[in-house]
């Protein structure tokens, strides 16, 4: 059964990886499409737009319960290790940078949604 203390270590675990998805993205060791994937995964977590809005009953958050998760494994095996370990490391030391978004980022990731949107539609038209 799922408990209420699984559940917020469940959380507490994805904000981690988050976190250290976003560290590694930062090491210059990292490659380019670890990179990139890590990045756009740290953008999808910390954006206020989701795929599928989250009013919507039950299908709203599933996103947020499949889809994120699913990145973060993705991420996660095409990262190199020690710098998976390391970022995962300094991640839970919680010497990190807190990741918030701010109104540029907000900003930022309304325009890359709005450019992803047109160039869908104009590809379907």
């Amino acid at each position: 059964m799922l408990t209420l203390s699984k559940l917020r270590s469940w959380a507490k675990t994805v904000k981690d990886n988050i976190l250290a998805l976003y560290l590694s993205a930062r090491d210059e060791r990292m490659p380019a499409l670890p990179k990139w994937l890590a990045l756009i995964t740290v953008a999808y977590a910390i954006s206020p737009i989701d795929l599928v809005p989250d009013f919507i009953p039950i299908v709203g958050y599933a996103d947020d319960l499949i889809l994120l998760p699913l990145l973060i494994m993705l991420c996660v095996r095409i990262t190199p290790r020690d710098i998976w370990s390391e970022s995962l490391a300094a991640a839970k030391r919680g010497n990190a940078p807190r990741l918030t978004g701010g109104k540029l980022a907000a900003f930022v990731i309304v325009i890359i949604w709005l450019s992803v949107l047109t160039t869908a539609v104009l590809g379907i038209v």
